[in-house]
């Protein structure tokens, strides 16, 4: 399995690709949202959402051998491809390799030029979120 830190550069190569076409960059995102694993609907419920995103995020996250597996939607395609872009890079990662992470790729790709401010603190509040279930988790195995 690629290292977080390959992963974040397959991606940083992908978006030079599309250079500076913004739009063509949102499209891409969008795109990205259709890979997701399908959401299950029984999961689709208010303490599933993350705080801070101006669209509706669920996350859920569980442990398997060891490692956190991540499970999300949004009711919006971008942030749907943002928070697949998350999960490409930090699922089926030990927490400890999670909650080290520096996700430098979203500075790379430009990402707050992309998306906005607004949206830019939605995905702080994604990052955020997948640590702290990653924490979680640790704090869970220790026991």
């Amino acid at each position: 399995m690629s290292s977080i830190q390959e992963v974040q550069e397959e991606i940083i190569s992908e978006f030079e690709i599309l250079g500076d076409d913004k739009e063509s960059t949102i499209f891409y995102i969008m795109e990205l949202g259709g890979n997701l694993e399908s959401f299950p609907e029984n999961e689709r419920v208010e303490e599933n959402i993350i705080k801070g995103c101006q669209s509706k995020v669920w996350l859920v996250a569980d442990s398997k051998d060891g490692k956190v597996h991540y499970q999300a939607d949004s009711n919006t395609d971008i942030t749907k491809g943002l928070i697949s872009l998350l999960i490409r890079v930090l699922n089926d990662r030990t927490p400890q390799e999670i909650i080290s992470a520096e996700l430098d790729f979203i500075h790379k790709i430009g990402m707050g030029g992309i998306i906005g401010s607004q949206r830019s603190n939605g995905l702080a509040a994604m990052i955020k979120q997948m640590k702290l279930y990653a924490l979680a988790l640790q704090a869970k195995q220790s026991v």
